[in-house]
C-alpha cells in the first residue's frame, strides 16, 4: 500500500512507541479527535499519544487508503490492550505541507 510519508511515518511510530516522534508527524497548530476529546497543539497531542500509547499499547496494520482534495482516510487494525480487540478504526487525516493539521479517530 502506497501512503503518503507522514501516514507511514505515523504508523511506524505508533507501532514503536514512540510519543516524541509521533507528534513530529504533526504541524504546531493540529488538532486531534479521539474518544471524544479534542487535543490541540504539538504539546497536548503528545501528552495524548504518550498516555494512550502507555494504557493501550495499541499498534496499527494499515488495510486501505483513500485521499479526495481535502481529506485522507486510513482504515487499519488496531490491536492493543483495550475491550474488542483487535478493532479496525479510520482515521481521518487532513495534511497540510506534509504534515498532518487535523486527525480524527472513528469506529
Amino acid at each position: 500500500m502506497n501512503l503518503p510519508k507522514v501516514v507511514a511515518d505515523l504508523v511506524e511510530t505508533q507501532n514503536s512507541f514512540d510519543s516524541v516522534a509521533y507528534t513530529h508527524c504533526f504541524s504546531e497548530t493540529a488538532v486531534v479527535f479521539d474518544e471524544g476529546k479534542t487535543h490541540h497543539g504539538k504539546k497536548e497531542i503528545e501528552q495524548w499519544i504518550a498516555d494512550s500509547n502507555e494504557r493501550y499499547r495499541a499498534t496499527m496494520k494499515p488495510i486501505s487508503f483513500e485521499e479526495n482534495e481535502t481529506e485522507s482516510f486510513l482504515k487499519a487494525e488496531t490491536s492493543g490492550n483495550f475491550p474488542g480487540s483487535p478493532i479496525v478504526l479510520t482515521y481521518h487525516f487532513v495534511i497540510t505541507n506534509d504534515l498532518i493539521q487535523s486527525l480524527k479517530v472513528t469506529g
